[in-house]
């Protein structure tokens, strides 16, 4: 099953982070390939609880729907996501944020997917790697976007 893991240190807190990757309905103006979110619910209060989500994502010809529950720890800073229905057969999402001395935080990105369908799985394996890194360095962009004024030269 495709995987895929990241570690970046970047100069913004836990909480920035956090709040960034916990603010789903904000995904189509800045994640690639994503047309659309519909929260559909939203059990979630100062980062603890959980969200479910649908979203629309477009790459080339194929557009699917998927539903996902999104849980929220700010306590821990960690962010899980983990599919209900759509075309995978299995995807998982674990976001954790550990915090830095000089403020800043490791971002901590780990993703597993399969789709049901052998050629939806065939063409995502031919530019997951890219894919991958294209939507980690979204979430790094948005964040110098919102959070300006710092450095993201002190990668991992």
């Amino acid at each position: 099953m495709p995987s895929h893991h990241d570690r970046r240190k970047v100069p913004y807190s836990p909480d920035q982070m956090f709040d960034l990757v916990a603010d789903v309905e904000d995904y189509p103006e800045f994640i690639p390939w994503c047309e659309g979110i519909r929260l559909r619910s939203d059990n979630a209060e100062n980062g603890q609880g959980e969200l479910i989500a649908d979203m629309i994502v477009r790459y080339k010809i194929f557009r699917e729907r998927f539903r996902s529950k999104v849980n929220l720890d700010r306590e821990n800073h960690s962010i899980t996501v983990d599919y209900i229905e759509g075309p995978f057969r299995k995807l998982v999402n674990i976001w954790h944020f550990e915090p830095q001395e000089n403020g800043g935080c490791i971002v901590d990105f780990r993703i597993e997917f399969e789709f049901k369908n052998i050629l939806l799985q065939t063409a995502a394996m031919q530019v997951f790697d890219k894919a991958f890194k294209y939507m980690s360095d979204a979430f790094i962009s948005r964040a110098a976007e919102l959070y300006p004024g710092k450095s993201l030269k002190q990668e991992v």
